[in-house]
């Protein structure tokens, strides 16, 4: 076994829940450790070569311009069956460095415990001396640690916060922590030397830090000094789920860039559109008298032809709209041609509205092949990103790569374009602006009260939103009981815009990593009378919630105000079935209220279907 070998990890999660800077639990040789996943400089350190180079990189290009990156990488897998692999692992650092025992409540940093050669846990020696047979009475991370809203974390204050008394010289030594009563009010810690106590109620209440100083600028994921920070940091559970939020940018591969063009050439890739335009034919030409000849067996490209469709894909590489990449995703949806065949990776087979859902939806797309990429930019700490281009956005390494880590799902779905000229008319109504202007008056606040008014809010929360994400989240929910899948193996990907360029469409696919994604069963569902049904019961789920009157009445809004007639109970979702982290959701908007039927946009086909 190598040396302090934590366990496993799933790639997927290790470039999205779990990715660079997220505290991850792990069970090692019956001890329970806390640690910290390292960032992407251990990744190329560890696994070689490094950057574009490695075996496990992809692309995308149209995320590549955008994020101005080379690429991507898979996150890095080890063959235990290799003995060159036997020493691979990811990293990762352990957090928090406090440690308690279970048995006599005692606390303290990492190196005031005993440990065993090339093992991660720790063990209090005292009570394994009285323990049957001497076995390790292994020590437990403490539960409460400290974090700020710029990424960074931090040990818990404990000497600090006991306030010893007088010269105790106990300030680097073991504290007790012992619950005497429920609750935080009946948690106590104190110091068996000076005797102080000190309940750890108020822990988690932002005016308490406030006395004391700003955050150190930890950053445990990247080796090297601390940064400057003038936030206040604050306590929180170190299990809590705001301690970690990845930032996320995806897209779809879509024509032209969903061939198997750039894949198939692999690493001849960069060294081909790095020589001069016009040398390029004759390099081209002579790598297809060598290594390039499988390539182009495999294409059934001549050198020539190869050549022109790299000049292809460079010329529409310059045209990418970078500042929104699901217009050209959308613009595929809904130009009602059917697109299949030679790359494999993007396929949908445009279908009939049916006549019941044609005033409210204009067009019904089976996507029966999908390629989605995920990037992870980044990630936040206490509060959702909201927008990827927020300032408090922590970076995963010590400088900037060209690469950044990124996971490809492969699956199939069903796409919804609502009738422009209906929802034209719904927009209009007060009733339904007024319900918008109260969740995007909250959203504004809240970004004011992050980030200040002078760095303003990037998005607007509309009417068209609230209503094509509620309906996203309904109609998942319905089709989890049709076609079988789980909650969470289903997302929604949304395409939505008032601009220039309006948009009101909803993708929901299968976004699992493994197989299950492409088995059949959610593009079945596409199929128009299908569609209808499952449309129909989803709206009609929404007209009633067991918390209602509660629910319908916005008498279980979340605290932050974000979402109204929303509970778990009807259009709550799994987080990882959500893009927006469960927020500005509505059943309003579906359904309508009792005192306000014309606020649900579908209140007309409810009526009609009654």
């Amino acid at each position: 076994m190598p040396r302090n070998d934590l366990g496993e990890l799933r790639r997927s999660a290790a470039a999205a829940t779990f990715g660079p800077g997220a505290i991850i639990d792990f069970r090692a040789g019956g001890a329970t450790i806390s640690a910290v996943a390292a960032g992407l400089d251990e990744w190329d350190r560890n696994f070689a070569p490094a950057g574009m180079l490695n075996q496990q990189a992809i692309r995308e290009e149209r995320l590549q311009k955008k994020l101005k990156v080379k690429g991507f990488r898979l996150p890095p897998v080890r063959d235990p069956a290799k003995d060159s692999d036997a020493e691979k692992a990811l990293v990762a650092v352990r957090f928090p460095s406090w440690l308690q025992c279970p048995q006599c409540d005692r606390i303290g940093p990492e190196d005031l415990w005993g440990d065993e050669p090339g093992r991660a846990g720790r063990f209090c020696q005292e009570c394994t001396r009285k323990a049957p047979g001497r076995q390790n009475v292994y020590v437990i991370p403490v539960r409460f640690v400290m974090a700020c809203e710029t990424g960074h974390i931090d040990e818990f204050p404990w000497h600090s916060w006991v306030q010893h008394t007088g010269e105790c010289g106990n300030r680097k030594g073991f504290l007790t922590l012992r619950s005497e009563q429920p609750g935080l009010a009946g948690l106590i810690l104190s110091c068996p030397k000076c005797k102080s106590r000190r309940s750890m109620d108020g822990i988690f209440s932002a005016e308490t830090w406030r006395r004391f100083p700003d955050c150190r600028g930890r950053r445990p994921w990247i080796s090297g000094a601390n940064e400057t920070c003038k936030h206040k940091p604050r306590a929180v559970q170190r299990g809590a789920s705001n301690l970690y939020f990845p930032v996320i940018e995806s897209a779809l591969s879509i024509p032209p860039w969903s061939d198997r063009l750039q894949e198939a050439l692999g690493v001849h890739w960069d060294p081909i559109i790095n020589t001069l335009p016009e040398d390029r034919p004759l390099y081209i030409r002579m790598l297809g008298r060598g290594d390039l000849a499988p390539v182009l067996a495999e294409l059934q490209l001549t050198p020539d032809q190869l050549g022109e469709e790299i000049e292809r894909r460079l010329n529409a590489q310059d045209a990418i709209n970078t500042d929104n990449l699901r217009l050209e995703e959308y613009r595929q949806f809904t130009g009602g041609v059917q697109v299949h065949g030679l790359d494999r990776e993007f396929e949908i087979r445009p279908q009939t509205v049916p006549a019941g859902l044609r005033p409210w939806f204009s067009r019904l797309v089976k996507a029966t092949r999908l390629r989605e990429v995920r990037a992870m930019t980044g990630f936040t700490r206490i509060v959702p990103p909201g927008d990827a281009k927020g300032p408090n956005v922590a970076p995963l390494s010590a400088v900037r790569l060209e690469w950044l880590p990124a996971i490809e799902v492969r699956g199939e779905g069903v796409f919804l374009e609502f009738d422009e000229s209906e929802l034209c008319r719904w927009e209009s109504l007060t009733s339904v602006q007024n319900r918008a202007s109260r969740i995007d008056d909250r959203w504004r606040a809240e970004w004011i009260e992050r980030y200040g008014a002078d760095t303003p809010s990037p998005r607007e929360i509309t009417p068209r939103f609230l209503l094509v994400h509620t309906f996203a989240h309904a109609l998942m929910r319905q089709l989890t009981l049709d076609c079988g899948y789980s909650s969470t193996a289903l997302r929604e990907r949304l395409y939505v815009d008032s601009g220039e360029s309006p948009m009101a469409g909803v993708l929901v696919y299968t976004a699992t990593t493994d197989d299950d994604g492409t088995l059949g069963g959610l593009q079945r569902e596409g199929d128009p009378l299908r569609m209808e049904r499952s449309i129909r019961a989803a709206l009609k789920a929404q007209t009633w919630c067991s918390s209602d009157p509660l629910c319908i009445e916005d008498m279980l809004t979340s605290d932050d105000g974000l979402s109204l007639a929303a509970c778990h109970s009807c259009v709550l979702a799994p987080e990882t079935s959500c893009e927006e982290f469960n927020r500005f959701l509505d059943r309003a908007m579906l359904v309508g209220k009792p005192d306000s039927v014309e606020t649900g946009f579908f209140t007309s086909f409810l009526k009609r279907d009654a």
